[in-house]
């Protein structure tokens, strides 16, 4: 019987020797010190991440190019969905004759809209604004690039717009250039008083467009009518031509900024922004997870405690400025405790399970791994719902970090 029992016997003997040697590792006052400054980010850190966020996300810049009142800014709310005002304060001065608006925010756009300013303008020197826009043109980064030549239906003055887009179609022809022709209602027969169906079968509005596209021979690759309105302005739909304009950009485009633009259009938006950035906040949970599993494995209860909470501070600040939001430390510990809810209580159970030597401990990794990765995706949530302009769902944010506290559960027990 005795002999039965000795390999156990070993084996208990073998995990008290770890228990032990851990024991006396950790109390070395020094190194608890710095094993919290291991599982933290740093500013510098978090800069090099979202820089390498910004070159794997499907960025798009659109070169809005036309007059003042052609229609440029209701481009901007019809491909993001919002509101006129806020399109209105959101540009900013980029350079002498452009401005520049990005979405949703400045550090991890998907989409930059870079508008002119001044063509046509008596007082602007064309040629100036031609420089600036082919200086863009040739800049070397990771942005798909489409030119948008804006021209309202009953504008037949051109020649400026025309010039503008012959110079930079000959400096940058592999760049796609799209007429977008606007405002149709201004030359609707009378009496109408909404859009018919799309494409518009009107006779004038037909004939204005064949005569802008000849005007515009030669410098485009497709050309498409749009009449972007207010509410107040009484037609329906207020975005006519909305999906012939995002299916147009989209043929122009790479295939991973194509899918973007589709996705920024179908459904919520908010929802559709917050799966793209889920899917590069992935990467970065995944490492904090194992950070946090092999961590937990540490046979000690308790002692590693405070280092699994610094290393989850770290991550949802981390998540936070993924998703535009500048936290310091003590508020990306406020947000880890508005959204863990009933998983703090487990915290505390899962170090008393390290008291089983071996096995606890076993049980304990798990555990942290799966509730890290579950963190990460509540935090996703979180703060997709902030950058959509709305209040975080508690119910909702607990039930995504069940969900994937069971799937990254059963992942780390396999690992």
């Amino acid at each position: 019987m005795n002999q039965d029992f000795y390999p156990l016997k070993l084996t208990f003997f073998k995990m008290n020797q770890l228990f032990q040697s851990t024991k006396n590792f950790l109390k070395d006052k020094l190194l608890l010190q710095k094993i919290p400054q291991w599982f933290q980010v740093s500013d510098e850190q978090i800069a090099e991440i979202l820089e390498t966020v910004r070159e794997k996300l499907p960025t798009t810049e659109a070169i809005l190019i036309g007059k003042t009142q052609s229609g440029k800014s209701s481009i901007v709310r019809g491909l993001t969905g919002v509101s006129a005002e806020i399109v209105g304060k959101g540009f900013r001065p980029h350079t002498k004759h452009t401005n520049q608006y990005t979405y949703p925010n400045d550090d991890l756009p998907l989409l930059v809209f870079t508008d002119t300013v001044g063509l046509g303008d008596v007082q602007q020197n064309t040629d100036s604004i031609i420089q600036e826009l082919s200086d863009k043109l040739q800049e070397c980064n990771h942005r798909a690039r489409v030119v948008i030549l804006t021209v309202k239906i009953n504008d037949f003055a051109t020649e400026t717009l025309a010039k503008v887009a012959k110079v930079l179609r000959e400096l940058s022809p592999k760049v796609p250039y799209l007429l977008v022709v606007t405002c149709l209602h201004e030359i609707y027969p009378s009496p109408t008083q909404d859009h018919p169906p799309y494409p518009p079968e009107v006779e004038d509005i037909n004939r204005a467009f064949n005569h802008l596209k000849d005007d515009f021979q030669g410098l485009y690759d497709d050309a498409i009518l749009i009449d972007f309105t207010l509410e107040e302005d009484g037609y329906t739909p207020v975005f006519y031509g909305l999906e012939a304009l995002r299916d147009t950009i989209a043929k122009q485009l790479p295939e991973a900024e194509s899918v973007a633009i589709h996705q920024l259009l179908e459904g919520e938006t908010t929802q559709k922004i917050g799966n793209l950035y889920r899917d590069v906040a992935r990467r970065y949970i995944w490492a904090f997870s194992v950070a946090a599993a092999t961590l937990a494995a540490v046979p000690l209860p308790f002692a590693t405690m405070p280092v699994l909470t610094a290393l989850q501070v770290s991550q949802v600040t981390l998540l936070g400025q993924l998703y535009g939001q500048i936290l310091t430390p003590s508020q990306a510990g406020g947000v880890v405790s508005a959204i863990a809810g009933g998983f703090l209580a487990q915290s505390i159970g899962r170090e008393l399970i390290k008291f089983i030597p071996g096995f606890g401990s076993i049980i304990a990794a798990s555990w942290a791994g799966a509730y890290t990765w579950a963190l990460g995706e509540g935090a996703c949530v979180y703060f997709g719902d902030l950058m959509g302009g709305k209040k975080p769902n508690p119910d909702k944010i607990q039930a995504v970090m069940q969900q994937a506290f069971k799937q990254a559960q059963n992942r780390f027990k396999r690992t």
